[in-house]
């Protein structure tokens, strides 16, 4: 099965964009007559027909709404700092949505090489990443937040900071509680500073570690999201 994304879709009769209906009858050669599928982001899925193959503005009649089976008992944000080379970052947005996250902070922290970031760009890789494995919910990507804001958020759930130092012994894995919302802090290619941490713990952040290794920004997120999903499976 195919799907295609379409955030404001609603029956009966719906016209997608140029850029979409593009996509589906040219690249997909899609015609009138044929089902096609398409998500919400927001946990629907619609079992559709085109009505009309128009290259510049497709129609397609909704047959049947129905509800995803990817939604989680529990939510999962991913603070990650920016990488330096930007398509790092687009892996780790690509990887951590295929595998289950429901909101992406992108901070900006004492260490960090990268502070500008284009979040068109990067909702683009999002939404492939939903369209291909099949996900219903699209992940909430924010703008670039201060890390002194984002230790602060109002967070209901557990609270991390993933780090390198030989004071931290407790493993993510064995730190939380499966079925609990999930707030992970990554640091940028530079780690946090030592007053970073120290403001995070205050902040009710437990340090933890993901493992023996040192592992690159974009591989910590990826590891710590797959940590937190396979604890819950």
């Amino acid at each position: 099965m195919n799907l295609f994304y379409a955030p404001d879709i609603a029956p009966p009769v719906f016209q997608l964009n140029a850029e979409e209906s593009k996509h589906i009858i040219k690249v997909f050669r899609m015609k009138k007559g044929d089902e096609i599928h398409f998500t919400d982001g927001k946990g629907h899925l619609f079992t559709c027909r085109i009505i009309d193959d128009n290259p510049r503005g497709c129609s397609v009649e909704i047959l049947k709404t129905e509800k995803g089976h990817d939604r989680r008992n529990f939510f999962l944000q991913m603070a990650v700092a920016p990488t330096k080379n930007i398509s790092r970052y687009e892996w780790f947005l690509e990887k951590a949505t295929e595998i289950g996250v429901d909101r992406i902070t992108p901070f900006i922290s004492e260490h960090s090489e990268r502070k500008i970031i284009k979040p068109e760009r990067l909702n683009r890789v999002i939404t492939a990443a939903v369209k291909q494995s099949l996900k219903t919910w699209h992940p909430q990507l924010d703008d670039s937040t201060p890390f002194s804001e984002i230790i602060k958020t109002g967070f209901k759930g557990e609270k991390y900071i993933a780090y390198i130092d030989t004071k931290v012994t407790l493993e993510l894995a064995k730190a939380y509680t499966p079925g609990a919302n999930a707030l992970v802090l990554i640091g940028p290619e530079g780690g946090f500073s030592p007053e970073e941490v120290s403001r995070a713990q205050k902040e009710g952040f437990v340090p933890v570690k993901l493992g023996p290794s040192r592992l690159r920004t974009e591989t910590a997120a990826v590891a710590a999201c797959h940590t937190i999903n396979l604890l819950n499976y």
